[in-house]
């Protein structure tokens, strides 16, 4: 099989993610082979050093050994069980160690099988939880920029446009506040105060307000100060609301600490993970609660009082395998302080982009890096210029429109980092 003979097979009957199909009448498919450590291989031949880990999921590399291990010793146990009434090892060993790492009071665990189910549990459980008590809270509460996934629900409280315009006269309503302008105490000491307006006025019908911690992913890579989760946790408890953090892309060492929220010493009232909670081989997700959340719904049975959320593959025996797996490499290969000294050195490479014209708003948060090009149309599309050209030059970079960023594999080495920093370095200088 070559490159050629799968992507034409591929055109004729599968329409992709995110993708206008209609850019691949000029810009070619890439069929993927295999994938091991940082690198994916066409059928050609063709090896790209995976600077995205595969849309933020990949952390411990491609067919990673120990992974793949302990997912077949699962496979010839058990694949799946309906977890209705049932349960097995594999979800119950991973629940304890989850409530175990997490801030503490998050003690119970509610699972999905993607991010973006994860947000519409929470979202859920939420509103639930204050109609059990008693009160209608039907408003949710996100900050400007952000992105929370595509199901309707996670939809309605993101803030890109691109995602959300079209399906504005669908969604629940929201609202919106300011996020943080930059990485500045003061940028969130602004902010805050903003947010306290509107819970002033309108706390008696929000539920609950969600956060992307540090890092919108899909918003530009936009990045805050820790210090504006801490306010915004005092702000929710004052005015009686519930916090949602999303920490989907950002949770499992992605911000330099295990989560994001850790660096902000707080609690959030829901914690949603997913992505590389299985270190991105399998689907699974997981929103972990407080007991007083939880027992707001423990009752005789009541179809308007219990939460009745389902999905077929909720706890997944495989996933399950995958993500306890993924929690042994972070216990046994000191995996975050590895990180600081690669963060630390991608710091560094960064310096050399600052002299490009072209180049602005350079930023760093733990393993995940990106910078600005500016001075562009967006009629341009300057970020699949990149694109283009790192694919040709063995790296796989997807930039967001002019964003250019940087989110490699834990497993990526230093001189896997300098070549994917050169490549994106020596596009720019291309422009």
């Amino acid at each position: 099989m070559t490159n050629e003979s799968i992507k034409q097979r591929d055109l004729d009957i599968i329409w992709h993610p995110c993708t206008q199909m209609k850019d691949h009448e000029f810009l070619p498919m890439i069929p993927i082979k295999k994938g091991y450590g940082v690198y994916l291989e066409d059928f050609d031949g063709n090896k790209y050093i995976d600077a995205i880990s595969s849309w933020w999921v990949n952390i411990f590399g491609h067919t990673n050994p120990y992974i793949n291990e302990k997912i077949k010793d699962q496979l010839d146990t058990l694949e799946h069980v309906i977890m209705a009434g049932f349960t097995q090892e594999p979800i119950v060993r991973l629940s304890e160690r989850l409530v175990e790492m997490t801030p503490e009071g998050l003690d119970k665990c509610f699972y999905a099988d993607n991010g973006s189910s994860a947000v519409e549990i929470a979202l859920k459980m939420s509103y639930h939880y204050n109609r059990n008590i008693g009160k209608e809270k039907p408003i949710f509460l996100s900050l400007k920029n952000s992105y929370h996934g595509e199901t309707m629900g996670a939809l309605a409280v993101g803030d890109v446009e691109i995602y959300k315009e079209t399906y504005g006269p669908l969604l629940l309503e929201s609202i919106q506040t300011m996020v943080p302008k930059d990485q500045s105490i003061a940028a969130a000491d602004e902010a805050a105060l903003e947010l306290e307006k509107i819970l002033i006025e309108r706390a008696h019908e929000i539920s609950a307000f969600i956060v992307e911690p540090l890092i919108q992913g899909a918003g530009s890579m936009h990045m805050y100060d820790p210090h504006y989760l801490k306010r915004a946790r005092e702000l929710c408890d004052k005015y009686d609301i519930h916090l949602i953090a999303d920490e989907i892309m950002v949770g499992f060492g992605r911000t330099g600490t295990m989560f994001a929220v850790e660096q902000a010493d707080i609690t959030p009232d829901y914690l949603c993970l997913s992505k590389a909670l299985t270190g991105g081989y399998l689907p699974l997700s997981v929103v972990l609660t407080t007991n007083k959340i939880y027992g707001a719904f423990y009752c005789d049975y009541s179809q308007q009082k219990s939460f009745l959320d389902s999905h077929s593959y909720t706890g997944n025996a495989l996933a399950c395998a995958a993500a306890n797996a993924t929690l042994d490499i972070f216990e046994n290969d000191n995996i975050i302080e590895e990180n600081e000294k690669k963060s630390a050195y991608m710091l560094k490479k960064l310096d050399r982009f600052r002299s490009l014209k072209n180049v602005g708003n350079i930023r760093q948060c733990g393993m995940i890096s990106a910078l600005d090009l500016q001075g562009y149309d967006s009629s341009e599309r300057i970020g699949l210029k990149v694109y283009q050209y790192a694919l040709k030059n063995g790296v796989l970079l997807r930039p967001l429109g002019p964003v250019i960023y940087f989110m490699s594999p834990y497993t990526i080495t230093y001189e896997e980092i300098d070549k994917m920093m050169d490549v994106a370095y020596e596009a720019i200088m291309t422009l």
